[in-house]
């Protein structure tokens, strides 16, 4: 019981973390970074907050794919643990 009340708090506390890491988190590469400083340059009303959103949407993709290969390779080599 402890043990499942363990890793259920480890779980929510790594899930709180990993979603606030974003918000941090400076995606622009330099070449990204040296275009939207020249379009910034020409325009005033550039908005750069959906560029970084997308850059940091293409980061997840291949975590939650990983993600799931490792979720069902652990399921098909452990049978024990999914019948639980």
């Amino acid at each position: 019981m402890k043990k499942t009340l363990f890793a259920s708090a480890f779980a929510l506390l790594l899930g709180v973390l990993l979603n606030l890491a974003p918000l941090a988190a400076s995606a622009q590469c330099v070449m990204c970074k040296t275009q939207v400083e020249s379009a910034r340059q020409e325009r005033d009303d550039y908005d750069v907050a959906g560029l970084n959103k997308g850059i940091v949407y293409m980061m997840t993709v291949p975590y939650i794919l990983m993600g799931a290969v490792g979720y069902f390779w652990y399921r098909r080599t452990h049978p024990k643990a999914a019948k639980k």
